[in-house]
């Protein structure tokens, strides 16, 4: 498919390269030789790797100030432990709680998961036994690889199918680790999980990210059948950068300026999607962490400056694409989070809830920090459950507005 005209950049001049050479840094060089080197013949795509690695030291560098702050308050707070405590032991009823308005009361009558002690990580090996079939590809790419989630005593029924998609700063997205908890959670209860990889910077910068998630939609509405996956109902998932890619797509269902690369006429929409400590805004610079994050994006993920592009940070940022269609969309954060602090999450919330015509839920977990998911055991379970709850609840809903036009 030949490229569109209008999402074509100008490519660096040399007034951009001395501009550049002026005003980089350390950083910017290391990352140039690293990008430069990965084309090398033969040798070029064993040193991939590198471009990686000094994307994710930049990103590391970045957020160093937030950790060591996060840790200095955390060592000099008087009774901490029994505050972190009081956390965990109400993450089950503030969970509940958030979901009163979202649900049925029917559904919230359950008994909800025990506190784990150990991080959900090391049941790796326990939730991977869901795993049904690994790297089947989901387009031409040698990159654009899933995996199915799903038991292998699925009802003969197409089963309900979430996408998930991992985090790692827009410069790593591994399929591996990532998600377990919730795909196996899911499909224990019947549904089709597939998690995605895709392409990531600085090989790769963006819109690449999106046009694989976009991809691995189409993919999924044409093909998941042949999993026991129905067609017709695809939630999204993900977490940190995969969270914001989530509600990127779900708000951006069919959108030929992010799909470029498929057929036309590829179904894209999603029926409901749920953010995992998601960064939802690129234009926001109000904050001294917001503004070393948009520094992070311009060096490294779209490696174009804001003040030159600003159309195209606005169009893959969540927060300035809500719109009154929007699938149903349930947010889980953490207020320990040092990383993409709860603020953030709370005004997306906020903005959604005032012009979505669909249901907008929110959880917002007491204590609970970036990555909880892979190393809080004590908050894993509940966040899996009302994920489910929520999910569950979209597709009953669906499937009997289905029956009804069907009747």
């Amino acid at each position: 498919m030949t490229e569109r005209p209008d999402i074509r950049y100008p490519g660096p001049t040399l007034t951009t390269r001395l501009q550049w050479l002026l005003n980089a840094g350390p950083s910017d060089f290391m990352l140039a030789m690293s990008v430069a080197s990965a084309s090398l013949p033969v040798i070029g795509k064993h040193l991939e790797p590198l471009g990686a690695l000094t994307a994710a030291g930049i990103w590391g560098t970045r957020h160093a100030p937030d950790f060591v702050g996060a840790l200095a308050k955390s060592l000099i707070t008087p009774n901490d432990a029994e505050r972190k405590k009081q956390e965990r032991d109400c993450t089950n009823a503030v969970t509940e709680a958030a979901l009163r308005d979202v649900v049925g009361p029917k559904d919230l009558e359950i008994e909800w998961p025990a506190a784990e002690r150990t991080p959900p990580v090391w049941r790796m090996r326990e939730h991977r036994r869901h795993v049904h079939r690994t790297s089947v590809r989901y387009g031409p790419r040698p990159t654009q690889l899933l995996d199915v989630w799903r038991r292998d005593d699925l009802p003969a029924e197409p089963a309900p199918v979430l996408i998930f998609v991992p985090g790692g700063a827009w410069v790593h997205g591994s399929r591996m680790l990532q998600g377990y908890a919730l795909m196996s959670h899911l499909a224990e209860r019947g549904w089709v999980c597939l998690s995605i990889d895709y392409r990531v910077a600085p090989h790769n910068p963006w819109p690449a990210h999106v046009a694989d998630v976009k991809t691995a939609i189409a993919w999924a509405r044409a093909n998941v059948d042949k999993f026991g996956g129905d067609r017709n109902f695809v939630a999204i998932s993900g977490a940190s950068a995969g969270g914001h890619l989530a509600a990127l797509a779900g708000l951006t269902a069919n959108d030929p300026e992010m799909q470029d690369e498929l057929p036309e006429g590829s179904d894209t929409s999603v029926d409901a999607v749920v953010g995992i400590y998601g960064r939802y805004d690129w234009e926001d610079k109000s904050t001294v962490e917001r503004v070393r994050f948009m520094d992070f994006l311009e060096r490294v993920v779209v490696r174009r400056k804001f003040d030159r592009h600003p159309e195209l940070f606005r169009k893959a940022s969540p927060m300035a694409r809500v719109h009154p269609e929007a699938p149903p969309f349930l947010v889980v954060h953490g207020t320990g989070d040092s990383v993409i602090p709860v603020a953030q999450a709370q005004s997306f919330v906020e903005r959604l809830r005032g012009v979505s015509r669909s249901v907008v839920g929110y959880v917002e977990l007491p204590g609970a920090g970036h990555g909880f998911d892979m190393t809080d055991g004590a908050r894993t379970g509940a966040a899996s459950t009302a994920i489910g709850l929520f999910l569950n609840h979209i597709h009953r809903n669906r499937t009997l507005i289905g029956a009804k036009e069907v009747i």
